[in-house]
Order: C-alpha cells, then structure tokens, then sequence
C-alpha cells in the first residue's frame, strides 16, 4: 500500500491530536427529533399547554389549497391566542378533502367553493350538501274562518 495514501487515511479517522485513539467510522448524528425536543421546550416555557386527541388539522388558503396535517401535535396558549401546530404537512386540494371538509367551512367559503366548482354557473356539488334554508310555502286561506267552520 502506498504510504501516503496511508498516511492520508490515518489522518481523517484520527479525534484529537497527536496520540489519541482513532476510531473505524465516522457517527454522523440526526438532528430531527433533537430539533422537536428543543421546539417543545421552547413552547413550555412560553407557558403553551399541549392539547391532545387532535386528528386532523386544516388550513386552507386563498388559492382553493388546504395545508392538510394528519396526527399533528398541536400546542395553545389560550390568553394570547396563539397555537402551534407541528408535525407532517401536506398540501391538497379542496376536491380531495371535499366530503369530510364541509362541516369546516363558514358560509361565505361555501359560497365561494360553489363558484370555484362552476365556472359556467353550474354547481357540481349536489344541493344536498349545502346548507340552506327549506322553503316555507305560502299562506292561502284564513285561519280564522277555519277554525269558526271547525267550531260550527
């Protein structure tokens, strides 16, 4: 074997200076769940509590996209209004979600999801699925003379 490339090798195992012990394989260190552990301390100290039993978390923008989490950890603190949501996010589209999503949306979003559908004014989302008020039919008649018929 050639000294120098020896030589180059020795040096790249060694830890310490001239006369410490070499190790066989550099360890390289993942930094994920060190990063999760020093987010979650961070937002203990701020005072935020954890709040379990969260499935789903959907945020939804205003290109008609939901920033989708399944199994996040979501933490509040409820004076200052402010949460954390972490954990693995994706990015779908309000179709994909449509089925389970509709209970989530205010009305002015169903209004504005029945125009995304319908470009030429049809509605593709069966009228069954939005709420909206029954019709109420109109009076005919008198009541009045109804019940002094009933009453005679």
């Amino acid at each position: 074997m050639n000294p120098e490339k020896l030589k180059a090798l020795q040096d790249q195992v060694r830890i310490g200076g001239k006369g410490s012990a070499r190790r066989k394989k550099k360890v390289v260190h993942k930094t994920s769940t060190s990063d999760d552990k020093k987010l979650q301390n961070h937002l203990k100290k701020m005072g935020m509590n954890v709040i379990p039993g969260i499935e789903e978390v959907n945020m939804f923008q205003e290109d008609g996209n939901v920033l989708h989490f399944t199994n996040p950890k979501v933490s509040a603190l409820i004076p200052a209004n402010t949460f954390s949501v972490s954990g693995r996010a994706e990015v779908k589209s309000i179709a994909e979600l449509l089925p389970s999503v509709l209970s989530q949306l205010d009305a002015s979003s169903l209004s504005g999801l029945k125009k995304l559908f319908s470009p030429a004014g049809k509605s593709s989302i069966p009228e069954s699925t939005v709420e909206e008020e029954e019709d109420v039919p109109e009076l005919t008649g008198d009541f009045e003379s109804a019940a002094a018929a009933e009453t005679a």
